[in-house]
């Protein structure tokens, strides 16, 4: 990997050390440059002129999209954001009074909400799944409450926001299909800093956003939905790009994942998506996941050294997010003063718990990503001790 070029790529390395690749990472250039270039063009020649022009570049997103998760392209929805990819994708899953939906205490509070919308519409049950001693889901508790019977869904944050671990997705997804419930696997945070296959991971819906480790435009993301799901699954909204009139009263829905999107769209943002894709898939996502892991051990073992310093990150797997906290100042004031100094980090803080109890106080989250160098991490972890010495 050329770390030089890479950096050239990225006009933000020369202004700050960015440790936030877990909230919004720093786009290349060529992603830049394609989203430039097509609005650009709509500026000269229209919006729908312009689409039309762009169509083969529009179908090769999909392609490098469905590449970079092991899926096919007719498997691939563009969305406007992970939540949103993932709503489509939950609310289209047709629940009965007394379905269990299986879930774990690291769920993302969107996601939480959802499962409290359906019981209260469709009389669902959620179920929280213990963590085992590091952290991640107790496998042989979900195999537990999956021989129970009745369970609709099992959904899983592959990548919990807020610490470091990595879940056993390709274990929990094999579970799932063996009792006959449907995996809907939040990939927001691994897509684009781990490789991920949708069939290993056995994956029946998968959401993702681009501006995150993929390093796409903000404002996109995307759904997987397997091929062999799409006819069980009615998308909460239709409109004339997802499916088609066919009397006064009925419809029929396009036959691919498509069925999920709008027709009105950010083409620009979707290229830009598409480019973060085949950029990723250039440079390899296992190379991609060794630097980032690497780059993250190396900041936790630095800040491990600082008095009253505590790494807060769990997992027997850890990804490139990394949470910690002080004895005496305050998250958000470590955030502010490093910022000030130049070291990009951001708030990190969970706000909700199914077991009703406290929350943990807010961590300062660093995400580094492989246009970091080394000498940036040792230098935030410098910072860091100048900002607790002052």
């Amino acid at each position: 990997m050329d770390i030089d070029l890479i950096r050239q790529h990225t006009p933000g390395t020369r202004h700050a050390i960015h440790l936030n690749a877990a909230g919004s990472a720093l786009p290349p250039e060529p992603v830049l440059t394609t989203v430039v270039a097509h609005l650009t063009l709509e500026s000269e020649i229209g919006g729908y002129e312009a689409a039309d022009a762009a169509a083969e570049d529009l179908a090769g997103s999909y392609a490098a999209l469905a590449e970079l998760v092991g899926a096919e392209p007719a498997e691939i929805a563009f969305t406007e954001s992970a939540t949103r990819a993932w709503d489509q994708a939950f609310y289209a899953i047709p629940f009965k009074p007394g379905d269990r939906i299986l879930t774990t205490e690291s769920e993302y509070t969107s996601s939480a909400l959802a499962y409290a919308q359906v019981a209260r519409r469709h009389g669902t049950v959620t179920e929280v799944v213990p963590d085992d001693a590091d952290g991640t889901i107790d496998l042989d508790a979900l195999a537990a409450a999956l021989a129970r019977g009745g369970v609709r869904l099992v959904a899983l944050n592959h990548m919990p926001t807020h610490d470091g671990l990595i879940n056993p997705a390709a274990e929990v997804g094999a579970l799932a299909r063996e009792h006959g419930a449907l995996f809907l696997l939040d990939a927001c945070q691994s897509v684009g800093q781990v490789p991920v296959d949708v069939r290993e991971l056995n994956a029946d819906l998968l959401s993702a956003t681009g501006r995150k480790f993929l390093r796409g435009p903000r404002g996109t993301g995307f759904l997987y939905a397997r091929a062999e799901i799409l006819p069980l699954l009615d998308p909460p909204v239709v409109d004339l790009l997802a499916a088609d009139l066919t009397g006064p009263d009925d419809f029929a829905f396009r036959p691919d994942a498509r069925r999920f999107e709008s027709w009105e769209r950010s083409v620009a943002n979707q290229l830009g998506l598409g480019t973060a894709a085949r950029y990723a898939l250039d440079l390899g996502l296992d190379a991609i996941a060794g630097r980032v892991q690497g780059l993250a051990a190396r900041l936790r073992t630095g800040l491990s050294g600082l008095p009253g310093v505590t790494v807060h990150d769990r997992g027997a797997h850890k990804s490139g997010i990394v949470t910690f906290g002080h004895t005496v100042r305050e998250a958000g004031e470590l955030v502010t003063e490093l910022a000030a100094r130049g070291v990009v980090t951001r708030v990190s803080e969970q706000t909700f718990r199914y077991d009703g109890g406290a929350h943990p106080p807010a961590r300062v989250r660093a995400s580094a990503h492989y246009y970091n160098t080394e000498d940036e991490i040792d230098q935030a972890v410098a910072t860091l001790a100048e900002v607790l010495g002052g």
